[in-house]
């Protein structure tokens, strides 16, 4: 593994900084329970408020890919920028939270400003770790999988937390991971020159390219599973689970796809990137299919599959979007990552609202076995790059 290049400090930072920048994504989610009690909103406000953030996100991420944002200006700039605007956005919520259309603005804006955290710190990653990129992001992403899956254990103790101390918290923390990057981290040596024109034909390669077309189909097929199962983990848990319990056991097997992603950058000097991602993805494919099964096993079985498929359906990602900055255009990776960001965040919001609505008429163990066509999708069009062993 070849990320030692840098300065030790480099990776520790950037995953800190992308943590807490990231922080925002789960903050109003973590408290629902609590404002759903004091403003009386329904049961589906947290599915409104989730899809208005990640609307959001596929605008801020559309803008900044066309814009070349990432590319034109200095990144380290644009995630400060970001961090503390995004910082802003959740005050702001934090004092109209009682208005629900403003907070659905203000959650939209949140994920609009995000577009400037994620995938411009895979920019700076690449930057940093050209020849070790699989193993640096593995970390990154990993370090945003349990993020993301804290506003279940934020929820566990919701009790202990106020809602208004854990949304004024997560925008600090957020404030200052932007902070901490801009203050820690150099430029990096020998960085691509930054562009002063719209680069589309660069962002043209994620359908002209045939490397980078597989990486990015793939990522689309790891999409299209990913975040519903995020959604409907909860729903599966409660067949056995309630109350703290269930929001405990989601963070733990949500999160241990950080494990994935880790576990999954180790072996990249070994495997390279697109087996590592293959085989992940097959083996979260096969979680999907062996869901009717497995719905009714015992519990040792039941809570075993669910491990091994939280570990694999976040552990690919990071090396599809190793493959996509290894390929893309070096003048213009952080376009390409944040317009196939985009894409693939709209596909994860057609496939939840799809199997939210199919809930309502098929047995779940069931409609589980449709996510297994992202992975099918993923795997065919990852196959060029792993016969390349790329």
């Amino acid at each position: 593994m070849n990320t030692l290049a840098a300065p030790r400090h480099v990776l520790p930072v950037l995953v800190l900084a992308q943590f807490l920048g990231t922080s925002l994504w789960f903050a109003v989610n973590a408290v629902m329970p609590d404002l759903q009690r004091a403003f009386g909103w329904p049961a589906t406000a947290v599915g409104t408020l989730t899809s208005s953030l990640q609307f959001g996100f596929i605008v801020g991420t559309l803008v900044f890919a066309l814009l070349a944002i990432a590319d034109r200006f200095p990144p380290r700039r644009v995630f400060l920028i970001c961090a503390l605007a995004g910082a802003g956005c959740t005050v702001g919520a934090w004092a109209m939270v009682s208005e629900f259309g403003a907070l659905l603005a203000w959650r939209f804006a949140t994920g609009f400003f995000l577009a400037g955290i994620y995938p411009v710190g895979m920019k700076i990653a690449a930057q940093w770790f050209p020849r070790g990129l699989g193993p640096a992001l593995g970390y990154l992403i990993g370090a945003l999988v349990i993020g993301s899956a804290s506003a279940h254990a934020l929820r566990a103790m919701g009790d202990a937390l106020p809602w208004p101390t854990l949304m004024l918290g997560v925008a600090a923390l957020a404030a200052a991971g932007g902070i901490l990057l801009f203050v820690l981290l150099p430029e990096p040596p020998g960085a691509v020159a930054r562009v002063t024109t719209l680069q589309l034909r660069a962002l043209a390669t994620l359908v002209t390219d045939a490397r980078v077309r597989s990486s990015v189909l793939g990522y689309f097929g790891h999409m299209w599973e990913l975040y519903t199962l995020w959604v409907l983990m909860p729903l599966i848990l409660a067949t056995r689970l309630e109350g703290t319990a269930l929001s405990w056991a989601a963070f733990v097997l949500l999160g241990a796809g950080a494990l994935g992603c880790v576990g999954g950058g180790w072996l990249v000097p070994r495997f390279g990137s697109a087996r590592v991602a293959g085989a992940q993805l097959a083996t979260s494919g096969l979680c999907c299919l062996l869901s009717p099964a497995l719905m009714h096993a015992p519990d040792a079985l039941f809570y075993g599959w669910l491990l091994l498929w939280g570990i694999t359906v976040s552990g690919d990602s990071p090396q599809f979007s190793a493959l996509t900055a290894r390929n893309a255009p070096p003048q213009a990776v952080g376009s390409v990552l944040t317009l196939t960001n985009s894409i693939g965040f709209g596909i994860s919001i057609a496939s939840i609202l799809l199997f939210v609505e199919l809930t309502r008429a098929v047995a779940l163990g069931w409609l589980l076995t449709g996510l297994a066509l992202g992975p099918a999708l993923g795997l065919w069009a990852l196959w060029r790059l792993v016969r390349e062993r790329a």
